[in-house]
């Protein structure tokens, strides 16, 4: 048998043997981030829960949440299993239209902010904010403040598993605490 047949039927088999293995579930390294506007348009057709991470660039904090509890992969495949994440710069230009109303960047103080932060925090403007809505775009929480890994955790599937429905806040901590 010649080189190049014998090379020729070993890559022919690579393929086969590289077709028929099972394919690995992948896992994401980061959430899943989008615009607030992509994640209205994907809530009509597959309704979810939406959280938003509500920050600025100058946002020491916020910078922080992303490093420690953002980076954190039991968060990550928390957050893009349950959500639709948002992150919203609390202080962007561009115009946002939603229910109607065209947001906008509103010049105030040395930096200005942008009237749909405004709304989620009702006008209580802290950076980070985390913010949960349902899959009917209603605001379920609106945390102020850094969240560390751990409490981020807790408020999520808190939110995320529907527990807010039908036990209290207190009540599901303890609980959660004691299954840990």
């Amino acid at each position: 048998m010649n080189l190049m047949k014998i090379f020729g039927t070993f890559m022919a088999l690579i393929l086969f043997v590289a077709a028929k293995a099972p394919e690995r579930e992948s896992v994401a390294s980061e959430i899943n981030w989008i615009s607030f506007e992509e994640a209205v348009a994907l809530n009509k057709d597959v309704p979810k829960k939406i959280l938003i991470d509500l920050y600025t660039d100058w946002c020491g904090w916020c910078k922080k949440m992303d490093r420690d509890t953002y980076a954190r992969q039991e968060i990550i495949d928390y957050v893009n299993s349950r959500f639709y994440a948002v992150k919203f710069n609390g202080e962007q230009k561009e115009k946002v239209v939603f229910n109607g109303h065209t947001f906008k960047f509103v010049p105030s103080g040395r930096r200005g902010y942008h009237e749909l932060a405004a709304a989620l925090t009702k006008n209580q403007l802290s950076y980070p904010t985390t913010v949960f809505m349902n899959e009917k775009m209603e605001i379920l929480v609106n945390q102020a403040g850094y969240l560390d890994a751990k409490t981020f955790d807790v408020i999520s599937r808190y939110i995320g598993e529907e527990k807010y429905k039908d036990t209290p806040w207190m009540e599901f901590q303890r609980e959660y605490k004691s299954s840990l």
